[in-house]
Protein backbone atom coordinates (compact mmCIF):
# COMPACT_ATOMS: atom_id res chain seq x y z
CA UNK A 1 0.00 0.00 0.00
CA UNK A 2 1.24 3.48 -0.85
CA UNK A 3 2.35 5.44 2.20
CA UNK A 4 2.23 9.25 2.30
CA UNK A 5 3.80 11.21 5.15
CA UNK A 6 2.62 14.60 6.40
CA UNK A 7 5.51 16.89 7.32
CA UNK A 8 5.77 20.49 8.48
CA UNK A 9 6.17 22.63 11.55
CA UNK A 10 3.92 22.14 14.53
CA UNK A 11 0.53 23.93 14.49
CA UNK A 12 0.27 24.03 10.70
CA UNK A 13 -2.83 21.80 10.71
CA UNK A 14 -1.16 18.47 9.89
CA UNK A 15 -3.30 16.53 12.34
CA UNK A 16 -6.49 18.26 11.17
CA UNK A 17 -5.55 17.26 7.61
CA UNK A 18 -4.91 13.70 8.82
CA UNK A 19 -8.26 13.49 10.61
CA UNK A 20 -10.11 14.98 7.64
CA UNK A 21 -8.57 12.46 5.23
CA UNK A 22 -8.91 9.39 7.46
CA UNK A 23 -11.92 10.36 9.58
CA UNK A 24 -9.64 9.75 12.53
CA UNK A 25 -9.75 11.34 15.94
CA UNK A 26 -6.09 12.16 16.60
CA UNK A 27 -5.49 14.93 19.14
CA UNK A 28 -5.67 18.44 17.68
CA UNK A 29 -4.08 21.10 19.86
CA UNK A 30 -2.26 24.42 19.54
CA UNK A 31 0.61 23.58 21.86
CA UNK A 32 3.99 22.48 20.42
CA UNK A 33 4.42 18.79 19.61
CA UNK A 34 0.83 17.73 20.27
CA UNK A 35 1.74 14.89 17.91
CA UNK A 36 4.40 13.03 19.90
CA UNK A 37 3.85 9.67 18.23
CA UNK A 38 2.99 9.34 14.55
CA UNK A 39 -0.68 8.93 13.74
CA UNK A 40 -1.25 6.24 11.11
CA UNK A 41 -4.53 5.75 9.29
CA UNK A 42 -6.15 4.69 6.05
CA UNK A 43 -7.21 7.35 3.57
CA UNK A 44 -8.17 6.99 -0.09
CA UNK A 45 -7.02 8.22 -3.42
CA UNK A 46 -9.88 8.65 -5.87
CA UNK A 47 -10.10 8.00 -9.59
CA UNK A 48 -12.94 7.59 -12.08
CA UNK A 49 -13.98 3.94 -12.13
CA UNK A 50 -14.00 2.05 -15.46
CA UNK A 51 -17.35 0.34 -14.88
CA UNK A 52 -19.43 3.15 -16.40
CA UNK A 53 -17.20 3.29 -19.45
CA UNK A 54 -17.63 -0.47 -19.89
CA UNK A 55 -21.38 -0.36 -19.24
CA UNK A 56 -21.38 -2.86 -16.38
CA UNK A 57 -22.08 -2.86 -12.66
CA UNK A 58 -19.05 -3.55 -10.48
CA UNK A 59 -18.71 -5.40 -7.17
CA UNK A 60 -15.43 -4.12 -5.67
CA UNK A 61 -13.44 -5.98 -3.02
CA UNK A 62 -10.17 -4.15 -2.27
CA UNK A 63 -11.64 -0.69 -2.80
CA UNK A 64 -14.99 1.12 -2.89
CA UNK A 65 -16.97 2.53 -5.78
CA UNK A 66 -19.22 5.47 -4.90
CA UNK A 67 -21.16 7.37 -7.56
CA UNK A 68 -18.76 6.13 -10.23
CA UNK A 69 -15.57 6.97 -8.32
CA UNK A 70 -13.09 4.36 -7.09
CA UNK A 71 -11.80 5.00 -3.58
CA UNK A 72 -8.44 3.18 -3.40
CA UNK A 73 -6.90 2.74 0.08
CA UNK A 74 -3.57 4.36 0.90
CA UNK A 75 -1.78 4.84 4.21
CA UNK A 76 -1.40 8.32 5.67
CA UNK A 77 1.10 9.13 8.42
CA UNK A 78 0.96 12.32 10.49
CA UNK A 79 4.55 12.90 11.58
CA UNK A 80 5.69 14.95 14.59
CA UNK A 81 6.31 18.62 13.79
CA UNK A 82 9.84 19.65 12.93
CA UNK A 83 11.99 22.42 14.40
CA UNK A 84 15.38 23.77 13.37
CA UNK A 85 18.07 21.27 14.26
CA UNK A 86 15.77 18.26 13.88
CA UNK A 87 18.42 16.52 11.75
CA UNK A 88 20.70 16.71 14.81
CA UNK A 89 18.02 15.06 16.94
CA UNK A 90 16.45 18.20 18.42
CA UNK A 91 12.77 18.08 19.31
CA UNK A 92 11.35 14.85 17.91
CA UNK A 93 13.70 14.93 14.93
CA UNK A 94 15.09 11.41 15.13
CA UNK A 95 11.61 9.91 15.38
CA UNK A 96 10.39 12.02 12.48
CA UNK A 97 13.26 11.09 10.19
CA UNK A 98 13.05 7.38 10.85
CA UNK A 99 9.35 7.33 9.91
CA UNK A 100 9.55 9.77 7.01
CA UNK A 101 12.07 7.36 5.51
CA UNK A 102 9.29 4.82 5.00
CA UNK A 103 7.03 7.21 3.06
CA UNK A 104 6.71 7.02 -0.72
CA UNK A 105 5.83 10.72 -0.96
CA UNK A 106 5.49 13.66 1.40
CA UNK A 107 2.86 16.36 1.82
CA UNK A 108 4.51 19.45 3.28
CA UNK A 109 1.78 21.22 5.27
CA UNK A 110 2.40 24.95 5.73
CA UNK A 111 0.26 27.54 7.53
CA UNK A 112 -0.64 29.90 4.69
CA UNK A 113 -2.28 32.32 7.13
CA UNK A 114 1.03 33.09 8.83
CA UNK A 115 -0.39 32.21 12.26
CA UNK A 116 2.73 30.54 13.63
CA UNK A 117 6.18 31.94 14.38
CA UNK A 118 9.51 30.50 13.26
CA UNK A 119 9.48 27.93 16.08
CA UNK A 120 5.95 26.72 15.30
CA UNK A 121 4.25 28.47 18.20
CA UNK A 122 0.87 30.16 17.73
CA UNK A 123 1.28 33.81 16.71
CA UNK A 124 -0.91 36.67 15.56
CA UNK A 125 -2.38 35.96 12.14
CA UNK A 126 -0.22 37.41 9.39
CA UNK A 127 2.94 37.78 11.47
CA UNK A 128 4.42 34.42 10.48
CA UNK A 129 6.16 33.73 7.18
CA UNK A 130 5.04 30.55 5.37
CA UNK A 131 7.71 31.04 2.69
CA UNK A 132 10.45 30.89 5.33
CA UNK A 133 8.67 27.99 7.08
CA UNK A 134 8.96 25.87 3.94
CA UNK A 135 12.65 26.71 3.58
CA UNK A 136 13.28 25.77 7.23
CA UNK A 137 11.71 22.33 6.87
CA UNK A 138 13.35 21.62 3.52
CA UNK A 139 16.72 22.49 5.06
CA UNK A 140 16.12 19.92 7.81
CA UNK A 141 15.32 17.17 5.33
CA UNK A 142 18.33 18.02 3.15
CA UNK A 143 20.61 18.00 6.19
CA UNK A 144 19.26 14.57 7.07
CA UNK A 145 20.44 13.29 3.67
CA UNK A 146 23.74 15.14 3.96
CA UNK A 147 24.36 13.70 7.42
CA UNK A 148 23.91 10.18 6.03
CA UNK A 149 26.29 10.88 3.16
CA UNK A 150 29.06 12.50 5.17
CA UNK A 151 28.72 10.14 8.12
CA UNK A 152 29.38 7.22 5.78
CA UNK A 153 31.85 8.92 3.46
CA UNK A 154 34.76 6.61 4.20
CA UNK A 155 32.58 3.52 3.89
CA UNK A 156 31.26 4.65 0.50
CA UNK A 157 34.76 5.49 -0.68
CA UNK A 158 36.10 2.04 0.28
CA UNK A 159 33.18 0.35 -1.44
CA UNK A 160 33.76 2.31 -4.63
CA UNK A 161 37.46 1.43 -4.67
CA UNK A 162 36.70 -2.27 -4.29
CA UNK A 163 33.68 -2.51 -6.60
CA UNK A 164 34.32 0.39 -8.98
CA UNK A 165 30.57 1.07 -8.79
CA UNK A 166 29.69 4.48 -7.37
CA UNK A 167 25.94 4.09 -7.89
CA UNK A 168 25.49 0.87 -5.92
CA UNK A 169 27.96 2.02 -3.25
CA UNK A 170 25.98 5.19 -2.53
CA UNK A 171 22.63 3.42 -2.86
CA UNK A 172 23.59 0.89 -0.18
CA UNK A 173 23.90 3.71 2.37
CA UNK A 174 20.58 5.33 1.47
CA UNK A 175 18.61 2.18 0.71
CA UNK A 176 17.05 2.18 4.19
CA UNK A 177 15.23 5.44 3.44
CA UNK A 178 13.79 4.30 0.13
CA UNK A 179 16.54 5.44 -2.22
CA UNK A 180 17.01 3.33 -5.35
CA UNK A 181 19.85 3.09 -7.84
CA UNK A 182 18.00 5.11 -10.47
CA UNK A 183 17.58 7.91 -7.88
CA UNK A 184 21.33 8.01 -7.28
CA UNK A 185 22.01 7.88 -11.01
CA UNK A 186 19.66 10.83 -11.56
CA UNK A 187 21.25 12.91 -8.76
CA UNK A 188 24.73 12.31 -10.15
CA UNK A 189 23.64 13.12 -13.70
CA UNK A 190 21.68 16.31 -12.96
CA UNK A 191 24.67 17.68 -11.05
CA UNK A 192 27.19 16.53 -13.69
CA UNK A 193 29.03 14.34 -11.20
CA UNK A 194 29.14 11.09 -13.20
CA UNK A 195 32.78 11.60 -14.16
CA UNK A 196 33.93 13.19 -10.90
CA UNK A 197 35.81 10.99 -8.44
CA UNK A 198 33.73 10.54 -5.28
CA UNK A 199 36.72 11.48 -3.13
CA UNK A 200 36.85 14.78 -5.03
CA UNK A 201 33.28 15.84 -4.19
CA UNK A 202 33.54 19.26 -2.55
CA UNK A 203 31.00 20.52 0.05
CA UNK A 204 28.92 22.20 -2.65
CA UNK A 205 28.88 19.01 -4.75
CA UNK A 206 27.72 17.00 -1.75
CA UNK A 207 24.93 19.38 -0.84
CA UNK A 208 23.62 19.68 -4.41
CA UNK A 209 23.77 15.91 -4.79
CA UNK A 210 21.75 15.41 -1.58
CA UNK A 211 19.23 18.04 -2.64
CA UNK A 212 18.59 16.24 -5.94
CA UNK A 213 18.55 12.83 -4.25
CA UNK A 214 15.97 14.01 -1.71
CA UNK A 215 13.88 15.57 -4.48
CA UNK A 216 13.66 12.41 -6.57
CA UNK A 217 13.43 9.82 -3.77
CA UNK A 218 10.88 11.68 -1.60
CA UNK A 219 8.69 13.63 -4.04
CA UNK A 220 6.90 16.37 -2.14
CA UNK A 221 3.74 18.39 -2.60
CA UNK A 222 3.35 21.72 -0.79
CA UNK A 223 -0.03 22.05 0.93
CA UNK A 224 -0.93 25.67 1.70
CA UNK A 225 -3.33 25.09 4.59
CA UNK A 226 -5.75 27.52 6.28
CA UNK A 227 -6.48 29.38 3.04
CA UNK A 228 -9.89 30.30 4.43
CA UNK A 229 -8.26 32.83 6.78
CA UNK A 230 -8.02 36.45 5.50
CA UNK A 231 -4.23 36.90 5.26
CA UNK A 232 -3.77 33.56 3.51
CA UNK A 233 -4.71 34.80 0.04
CA UNK A 234 -1.70 37.09 -0.23
CA UNK A 235 0.62 34.50 1.31
CA UNK A 236 -0.61 31.89 -1.16
CA UNK A 237 0.39 34.19 -4.03
CA UNK A 238 3.84 34.63 -2.44
CA UNK A 239 4.25 30.87 -2.12
CA UNK A 240 3.45 30.32 -5.78
CA UNK A 241 5.92 33.01 -6.83
CA UNK A 242 8.70 31.71 -4.59
CA UNK A 243 8.22 28.02 -5.40
CA UNK A 244 7.37 28.19 -9.10
CA UNK A 245 8.79 24.73 -9.80
CA UNK A 246 6.70 23.06 -7.08
CA UNK A 247 3.08 21.97 -7.04
CA UNK A 248 1.21 23.95 -4.37
CA UNK A 249 -2.33 22.99 -3.40
CA UNK A 250 -4.47 25.45 -1.38
CA UNK A 251 -6.42 23.68 1.36
CA UNK A 252 -8.68 24.17 4.32
CA UNK A 253 -8.30 20.98 6.33
CA UNK A 254 -10.67 22.37 8.94
CA UNK A 255 -13.39 22.85 6.32
CA UNK A 256 -12.91 19.31 4.99
CA UNK A 257 -13.09 17.86 8.48
CA UNK A 258 -16.30 19.79 9.14
CA UNK A 259 -17.86 18.53 5.91
CA UNK A 260 -16.78 14.92 6.49
CA UNK A 261 -18.21 14.89 10.01
CA UNK A 262 -21.45 16.54 8.87
CA UNK A 263 -21.76 13.96 6.10
CA UNK A 264 -21.13 11.11 8.55
CA UNK A 265 -23.98 12.40 10.72
CA UNK A 266 -26.32 12.60 7.74
CA UNK A 267 -26.58 16.41 7.88
CA UNK A 268 -25.24 16.90 4.34
CA UNK A 269 -24.55 14.92 1.18
CA UNK A 270 -20.86 15.20 0.35
CA UNK A 271 -18.08 13.12 -1.19
CA UNK A 272 -14.41 13.92 -0.45
CA UNK A 273 -13.05 16.17 -3.17
CA UNK A 274 -16.46 17.35 -4.36
CA UNK A 275 -16.86 20.98 -5.37
CA UNK A 276 -20.21 21.24 -3.61
CA UNK A 277 -22.39 19.71 -0.93
CA UNK A 278 -26.10 19.54 -0.27
CA UNK A 279 -27.83 20.11 3.04
CA UNK A 280 -30.19 17.16 3.53
CA UNK A 281 -32.31 18.61 6.34
CA UNK A 282 -31.71 22.21 7.34
CA UNK A 283 -34.22 21.92 10.20
CA UNK A 284 -31.81 19.58 11.99
CA UNK A 285 -28.99 22.13 11.88
CA UNK A 286 -28.45 24.69 14.62
CA UNK A 287 -27.45 28.29 13.84
CA UNK A 288 -23.74 27.63 14.45
CA UNK A 289 -23.73 24.66 12.08
CA UNK A 290 -25.59 26.63 9.38
CA UNK A 291 -23.11 29.50 9.69
CA UNK A 292 -20.12 27.13 9.41
CA UNK A 293 -21.50 25.34 6.35
CA UNK A 294 -22.43 28.58 4.61
CA UNK A 295 -18.95 29.96 5.35
CA UNK A 296 -17.34 26.88 3.79
CA UNK A 297 -19.54 27.16 0.72
CA UNK A 298 -18.84 30.87 0.25
CA UNK A 299 -15.22 31.31 1.39
CA UNK A 300 -13.72 27.94 0.51
CA UNK A 301 -15.64 26.13 -2.23
CA UNK A 302 -16.67 29.23 -4.17
CA UNK A 303 -13.17 30.68 -3.86
CA UNK A 304 -10.99 27.59 -4.38
CA UNK A 305 -13.53 25.09 -5.85
CA UNK A 306 -12.68 22.47 -3.20
CA UNK A 307 -11.25 22.12 0.30
CA UNK A 308 -8.08 20.71 -1.29
CA UNK A 309 -7.50 17.79 1.11
CA UNK A 310 -8.58 15.01 -1.24
CA UNK A 311 -7.14 16.84 -4.24
CA UNK A 312 -3.72 17.01 -2.55
CA UNK A 313 -3.75 13.24 -1.96
CA UNK A 314 -4.82 12.54 -5.54
CA UNK A 315 -2.09 14.79 -6.94
CA UNK A 316 0.52 13.09 -4.75
CA UNK A 317 -0.49 9.63 -5.96
CA UNK A 318 -1.17 10.25 -9.64
CA UNK A 319 1.19 13.16 -10.40
CA UNK A 320 4.11 12.92 -7.97
CA UNK A 321 4.27 9.12 -7.78
CA UNK A 322 2.95 8.68 -11.35
CA UNK A 323 0.64 5.82 -10.46
CA UNK A 324 -1.80 4.15 -12.85
CA UNK A 325 -5.01 2.39 -11.78
CA UNK A 326 -5.00 -1.17 -13.16
CA UNK A 327 -7.92 -3.62 -12.92
CA UNK A 328 -6.83 -7.31 -13.00
CA UNK A 329 -9.57 -9.88 -13.63
CA UNK A 330 -9.59 -13.68 -13.85
CA UNK A 331 -12.28 -13.90 -16.55
CA UNK A 332 -11.65 -11.33 -19.34
CA UNK A 333 -15.08 -11.89 -20.95
CA UNK A 334 -17.09 -11.32 -17.77
CA UNK A 335 -14.44 -9.00 -16.29
CA UNK A 336 -14.72 -10.84 -13.02
CA UNK A 337 -12.77 -12.89 -10.52
CA UNK A 338 -13.38 -16.61 -10.02
CA UNK A 339 -16.18 -15.86 -7.59
CA UNK A 340 -18.04 -13.71 -10.09
CA UNK A 341 -17.16 -10.33 -8.58
CA UNK A 342 -17.08 -7.74 -11.38
CA UNK A 343 -13.95 -5.55 -11.53
CA UNK A 344 -13.15 -6.70 -7.99
CA UNK A 345 -9.73 -5.13 -7.47
CA UNK A 346 -7.72 -2.15 -8.56
CA UNK A 347 -3.93 -1.96 -8.24
CA UNK A 348 -1.85 1.21 -8.22
CA UNK A 349 1.14 0.60 -10.48
CA UNK A 350 3.94 3.08 -11.17
CA UNK A 351 4.27 4.41 -14.72
CA UNK A 352 6.59 2.11 -16.66
CA UNK A 353 5.40 -1.03 -14.85
CA UNK A 354 4.86 -4.12 -16.98
CA UNK A 355 2.53 -7.12 -17.02
CA UNK A 356 5.28 -8.99 -15.20
CA UNK A 357 5.33 -6.37 -12.43
CA UNK A 358 1.56 -6.62 -12.04
CA UNK A 359 1.69 -10.41 -11.83
CA UNK A 360 4.34 -10.20 -9.11
CA UNK A 361 2.20 -7.72 -7.15
CA UNK A 362 -0.84 -10.01 -7.32
CA UNK A 363 0.97 -13.22 -6.35
CA UNK A 364 4.50 -14.57 -6.73
CA UNK A 365 3.18 -17.81 -8.27
CA UNK A 366 1.54 -15.87 -11.08
CA UNK A 367 4.84 -14.17 -11.88
CA UNK A 368 6.78 -17.45 -11.82
CA UNK A 369 4.54 -19.09 -14.39
CA UNK A 370 3.65 -15.95 -16.34
CA UNK A 371 2.90 -16.50 -20.04
CA UNK A 372 1.05 -13.39 -21.22
CA UNK A 373 -1.93 -11.15 -20.42
CA UNK A 374 -5.22 -10.52 -22.17
CA UNK A 375 -6.66 -7.06 -22.67
CA UNK A 376 -10.24 -7.53 -21.44
CA UNK A 377 -11.53 -4.71 -23.64
CA UNK A 378 -10.56 -6.18 -27.01
CA UNK A 379 -9.20 -9.65 -26.27
CA UNK A 380 -5.73 -8.83 -27.54
CA UNK A 381 -2.83 -10.88 -26.20
CA UNK A 382 -0.24 -8.70 -24.45
CA UNK A 383 3.42 -9.71 -23.91
CA UNK A 384 4.88 -9.81 -20.40
CA UNK A 385 6.90 -6.71 -21.27
CA UNK A 386 3.79 -4.66 -22.11
CA UNK A 387 3.81 -1.32 -20.29
CA UNK A 388 0.64 -0.88 -18.30
CA UNK A 389 -1.59 2.11 -18.98
CA UNK A 390 -4.00 3.85 -16.65
CA UNK A 391 -7.43 2.13 -16.58
CA UNK A 392 -6.17 -1.09 -18.19
CA UNK A 393 -8.38 -4.12 -17.49
CA UNK A 394 -6.22 -7.23 -17.83
CA UNK A 395 -6.34 -10.97 -17.24
CA UNK A 396 -3.04 -12.62 -16.34
CA UNK A 397 -2.39 -15.98 -18.02
CA UNK A 398 0.04 -18.11 -16.03
CA UNK A 399 1.14 -21.76 -16.13
CA UNK A 400 0.76 -21.88 -12.34
CA UNK A 401 -2.75 -20.48 -12.69
CA UNK A 402 -3.68 -23.13 -15.26
CA UNK A 403 -2.51 -25.94 -12.98
CA UNK A 404 -4.68 -24.59 -10.18
CA UNK A 405 -7.70 -24.66 -12.48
Amino acid sequence: MIKIGLIGKTNTGKTTFFNAATMGSAEISNYPFATKQPNVGNASTITLCVHKELGILDTPRNSKCIDGWRFIPIELVDLPGLIKGAWEGKGLGNQFLSIAAQSDALLHIVDASGSIDASGKIAEEGTGDPVADIADIEEEVIMWYLKLLEGNYDKISRSIHSSNDIISSITDIFRGIGVKEDHVKYALSVNKLQDVEFDDFNPENRRKFCWSLREVSKPTLIVANKVDLPVATENFKRLREEYKDSIIVPTSADAELTLRRAQARGLIKYLPGDERFEMTDQSSLNDKQKWALNFIRKDVLNEYMRTGVQFAINVAVFKLLRMNAIYPVADPTKMSDRSGNILPDVYLMKAGSTVKDLAADIHTDLAKGLIYAIDARDGLRLPTSYHLKDRDVLSIVSARKKKQN
